[in-house]
């Protein structure tokens, strides 16, 4: 039976930051003297067995009902409950993602665990299962000291963590796990689903996001304009989203998304932590602002401190000729 077991669904695709919360589970596998396992609900992606292997799993079990099909929470969190009962680990790991915060709380409560979010850490101290969350936007960590043998569950928060494939790779165990889910009723019915087109924020090498610091809704277009001509995507801060500048799909941060870009731009950001909690795992920050004592500067490898309504056109400019072969 698996000591740890990571979690994952979706429409035939793992759930994104599946090698990372493997690698932090294969972790505290070792440190618990346990076996890591690998939990499918719903339709198995491809190459399953091999994935799990590669990052050290022990076992795979796959779970399947046509009620998992659409994801529904009330289904996922039978079918979990059902699938811990029968495997008792002593950790249940997510990837943080929108839906699993959703169900892991609504799981904990079922089985009555231990739940914490926002996992970046664990380990074994004492006997005891130590986790350590990242906590108000990334500020400070948390450690939680969990007593007794009972389950835990941890949502990991994968963008602060770098998968590493397990040095020796396995061969797992694969079995399908039997679930009753015919008493199983949908409580939300969703009506009509948000439908967002053409590429990802969270999966942009480049991002060029604004802030307050651009004064109006107009100034948003040297936002797109520096964005398109450094091949990337525009962002936005939070209060920009709420006073209707972009659509909530560009918002960056704690409430927003999430993302990982080799290069992200801020303009007019004062860096706050519920923003930065969105950008910080970008390996180069560049801030743009007036304010010479904004926070944003503490986190940026570059920083431009000046009037972005002069700077950001110059960019633009000199990103034109450069790609036009100029100097």
């Amino acid at each position: 039976m698996p000591t740890v077991l990571v979690c994952s669904w979706g429409a035939g695709t793992f759930a994104r930051g599946i090698e990372e919360t493997l690698t932090f589970g294969r972790k505290l596998a070792a440190a618990l003297h346990g076996e890591l396992g690998l939990l499918v609900l719903g339709a198995v992606p491809q190459g399953a067995a091999e994935l799990a292997g590669r990052y050290g799993a022990a076992t795979l079990d796959t779970v399947s009902d046509p009620k998992l099909a659409a994801g529904a929470p009330d289904a996922l969190v039978e079918a979990l409950a059902q699938a811990c009962r029968a495997r008792a680990p002593r950790t249940l790991l997510f990837p943080q993602t929108f839906d699993a915060r959703l169900v892991a709380p609504r799981l904990a409560a079922r089985l009555d665990a231990a739940i914490v979010m926002n996992g970046i850490d664990a380990g074994v101290e004492d006997g005891g299962l130590r986790v350590t969350a990242s906590a108000y936007g990334g500020d400070t960590h948390a450690v939680y000291e969990m007593t007794g043998e009972g389950l835990t569950i941890v949502a990991v928060s994968t963008m602060a963590l770098r998968a590493e494939p397990a040095a020796s790779p396995t061969t797992p165990t694969v079995g399908e796990l039997p679930v009753d889910l015919s008493a199983v009723a949908e409580r939300i019915r969703i009506v009509e689903a948000a439908r967002t087109e053409g590429p990802r924020l969270e999966d942009a090498g480049i991002i060029v996001a604004g802030g307050r610091g651009l004064g109006a809704r107009e100034h948003f277009a040297l936002i797109e304009q520096l964005a398109e001509v450094l091949g990337g995507m525009a962002g936005a801060s939070r209060p920009l989203v709420d006073e209707g500048w972009v659509d909530a799909s560009r918002q960056v941060g704690l409430t927003g998304r999430i993302t990982r870009p080799a290069l992200y731009v801020a303009v007019g950001i004062s860096g706050a932590s519920q923003h930065m909690a969105g950008c910080a795992a970008a390996k180069t920050i560049v801030a743009i602002n007036k304010d010479g004592d904004a926070a944003i500067f503490r986190h940026a490898r570059y920083g431009i401190v000046g009037d972005c309504h002069e700077i950001v056109p110059e960019l633009i400019r000199a990103a034109r000729e450069r790609r036009a072969g100029g100097p």
